[in-house]
């Protein structure tokens, strides 16, 4: 077992992400439907983790930039840093706006127009934010779906202050529109991959990836329409289904990003300043599991066993020699 070919292309910035996620969804569909009675503070304590990890991964990242400034020079430090420093910003953003969505679910003395500010300043500046992740080549997740969402965010909190008297259904158009779009690429990604399956010029992992990419869209894209759809007629009073149920197709697409964030390769090498990809720090901090990983042995078949399993096989082999002697005389 090689564990950086195992750990290559896992993104670890996705895997918190969408594991604080998957479990706030469970904690507060759970509290809505009075199953716990955890006070929201609580309830939102996988969010404060992922905003305290990604504070605490900038703040280390920012004081390496400063106090070795040699490391600026090495390959595109720079726009890592800059992409570091942009996420941070919105991540300080969600949690203004988490505290004050927290806030008003516990003790409702603020409107919700009020509270969707931050939300609706961050989707204005996350559109500058992606134009400058295009212009060097960044992901931008994040900031594309702060983005995308800003009509979204005007819509919510009106309804939820009951200021207009649409059904959730229209109130859900804008986020309507953008999953519709995401279908259609969900549709190109599953054209692209058999037409690249039935190319024989393209190599056997190009094939692989775009298999994989396929699947990993339809597998997040349509379990979260459905999701929308449950989640409207359930506001509207037209589904008698608890949160938790409703929110069983989310809970799949957040799984599969979990599942997905191990083959998600990218991610900045600037957080908690590393300044590498995080199998080769992982292996650098720990290189006692490298060795740990490479340890086994062929067999004359040619399949490899495990050290550790040397003893339960040591009969075997005895039994082997044993006869190669025997067929050697």
């Amino acid at each position: 077992m090689n564990l950086q070919s195992l750990f290559q292309d896992f993104n670890p910035s996705k895997f918190v992400v969408h594991c604080c996620l998957f479990t706030f969804t469970i904690l507060f569909c759970l509290r809505l439907d009075g199953y716990i009675d955890w006070p929201y503070w609580v309830v939102f304590v996988p969010l404060w983790i992922w905003k305290s990890i990604a504070t605490l991964g900038a703040i280390v990242g920012a004081i390496i930039w400063c106090r070795f400034p040699h490391y600026r020079v090495e390959g595109d430090s720079y726009s890592h840093f800059k992409a570091m420093l942009i996420s941070l910003s919105l991540h300080l953003i969600l949690l203004m706006f988490e505290l004050l969505a927290c806030d008003r679910l516990t003790s409702g003395r603020h409107l919700w127009v009020l509270v969707f500010i931050p939300l609706i300043f961050g989707s204005a500046a996350s559109v500058g934010a992606c134009v400058w992740a295009v212009k060097h080549d960044r992901s931008f997740e994040l900031e594309l779906f702060c983005a995308v969402n800003a009509l979204q965010f005007v819509f919510l909190p009106l309804k939820l202050d009951e200021l207009v008297s649409w059904s959730w259904e229209v109130v859900f158009v804008p986020l309507w529109i953008v999953l519709c779009l995401s279908l259609v690429a969900v549709l190109y990604s599953i054209i692209f991959s058999v037409i690249l399956l039935r190319t024989p010029e393209v190599s056997a992992q190009q094939k692989k990836s775009a298999f994989y990419s396929a699947i990993g869209n339809c597998a997040t894209v349509i379990p979260v329409l459905v999701f929308q759809v449950l989640l409207a007629d359930k506001l509207d009073k037209d589904l008698d289904w608890p949160f938790i149920a409703v929110a069983g197709p989310l809970l799949v697409a957040l799984f599969t990003l979990i599942l997905l964030s191990f083959n998600a390769k990218g991610g900045n090498k600037w957080w908690f300043g590393i300044r590498k990809n995080f199998s080769q720090f992982l292996l650098g901090v720990l290189p006692c599991l490298q060795e740990y990983g490479n340890i086994s042995y062929h067999t004359e078949s040619g399949q490899t066993v495990p050290l550790d399993s040397t003893n339960l096989h040591l009969e075997e082999f005895e039994k082997y020699d044993k006869k190669s002697k025997i067929s050697t005389y």
